[in-house]
């Protein structure tokens, strides 16, 4: 008896102790909110920020922009190529698209490599398209990744993310790059009018349907967001006069003043890039099903889940666990969580107790309620920003995978609005913004091409 009262004391006592390393209070949101502002200031200002604020090079759509354009789309494990028609009234038209996956070999390999796939992906759909190669037309090329740019179709990479880690990359400009491999196929005619961050275009693309949309956000692959500042508070700016708005790009995923749990440390260790994009590696989809893995890696050594030898196997594995897994396990609302014993019962773990089937569910649910806090506590840094009363309505226009089919995700988000906000949560609107990574590089190309006319 003693000792079954000892095992269950320690099930309990290290159940609390996840739930209490996983949570995120509401007064620990509003240190993160005050943190925030310091390294925006800090970032707009030029100085050492943990949060780079980008210039973009271009404002909010006006809902006017039209012309046919062709949109790329590099961001995570696939490459798009859109064909998108604006009708100056605020609709679009996505003529085509195509979608090509990015084997490990272009993401680890040569910058040479990744390009020449690239441009081979273009040429494939301008002759699917029977769009002659030797046609003049313009490109918008939403590259999803830190960059520095210049103007509005000029841009460095500042460092790879999303496991991607190409080589000759870093440092370069990605327009010049893109277009030695179109010339390297003979394809010397398409004009990169804009070089564009994904959540730029997510703003824009949003904005140009929506006025009241000023923070842009992805919550998918990888996590970040822009909103649009004046520029004569952007005080490391030296170009244009100081007078209208710019898009900041805020690279938000690099935040790091968080409190990391030794599982946090384990999945940093592990990544590509040890010691940065803190705020990522804790909220994004790439991460929280790894969170997860190694999570349960530890209650099963401490032998409180999942008897099976199996199962040691299976979660000491890197990558065995995806976040997909985790949103079909929280899902599955049945009394024998049926998707839960599905997906184990798959690499071949026997005798699965109902226990350790609630618990996984519950691991994975600290998990992901962790992510959408800390997305909420983000959101709401940058909303107070522009809005320190919050006396406007402001729509967030999001994109991405973990907001958009997440079971909860959106509703756990809206639950720190409330505690921080009370009646005038209802200000903070989110709302999903589709394809900004196309859609939004054709309106930012509009806006270049409308400039310089």
């Amino acid at each position: 008896m003693s000792t079954k009262t000892k095992t269950t004391t320690a099930y309990d006592e290290f159940v609390s102790y996840l739930e209490k390393i996983f949570a995120v209070s509401t007064d620990e949101v509003k240190v993160i909110i005050k943190d925030f502002h310091s390294e925006m200031q800090k970032g707009l200002s030029g100085f050492e920020s943990s949060l780079k604020m980008l210039p973009s090079f271009t404002d909010r759509a006006k809902g006017i922009e039209k012309g046919k354009f062709i949109a790329l789309d590099l961001g995570g494990t696939n490459f798009r190529v859109i064909a998108v028609d604006l009708d100056g009234k605020g609709g679009t038209t996505i003529v085509g698209v195509n979608k090509y996956v990015i084997d490990k070999q272009y993401m680890e390999g040569s910058g040479e490599q990744l390009f020449d796939f690239i441009a081979n992906c273009i040429k494939g759909f301008m002759e699917g398209k029977n769009i002659p190669l030797d046609k003049k037309l313009e490109l918008a090329f939403t590259f999803s990744f830190p960059v520095e740019q210049t103007n509005v179709a000029a841009g460095k990479l500042l460092t790879w993310t999303k496991g991607f880690t190409a080589s000759g990359v870093v440092g370069e400009d990605i327009v010049v790059l893109l277009n030695e491999a179109l010339r390297k196929i003979g394809i010397k005619n398409l004009k990169v009018a804009a070089l564009v961050n994904d959540t730029v275009g997510t703003l824009v693309a949003k904005s140009y349907t929506e006025p009241s949309c000023d923070v842009g956000v992805i919550l998918g692959t990888g996590t970040n967001a822009c909103y649009p500042e004046k520029i004569i508070n952007i005080r490391k700016w030296r170009g244009m006069p100081p007078k209208g708005n710019m898009i900041i790009n805020m690279e938000w995923g690099n935040f790091d003043k968080l409190f990391v749990s030794p599982y946090d440390k384990d999945i940093d260790a592990a990544s590509p890039n040890p010691g940065k994009h803190r705020l990522e590696k804790m909220v994004s989809g790439m991460f929280l099903g790894e969170i997860l893995r190694v999570v349960v890696r530890d209650l099963i050594k401490r032998d409180l889940i999942f008897k099976d030898e199996s199962a040691t196997n299976l979660f000491s594995k890197n990558g065995s666990l995806k976040t997909e897994n985790m949103s079909n396990i929280e899902a599955d609302t049945s009394d024998n969580l049926g998707e839960v014993e599905a997906f184990i019962s798959k690499h071949n773990v026997k005798n699965i107790d109902q226990n350790s089937k609630d618990l996984l569910k519950h691991v994975s649910k600290l998990v992901s309620k962790r992510s959408a806090r800390l997305s909420a506590a983000a959101i709401a840094s940058v909303v107070l920003w522009m809005d320190p009363e919050l006396k406007n309505k402001h729509v967030i226009g999001i994109d991405g995978s973990l907001f958009e089919k997440y079971p909860g995700y959106k509703d756990m988000m809206e639950e720190v609005f409330i505690e921080l906000f009370k009646t005038h949560a209802k200000n903070i609107v989110c709302e999903h913004a589709r394809d900004g990574s196309g859609v939004g590089a054709a309106i930012i190309a509009a806006i270049a091409a409308s400039t310089e006319g």
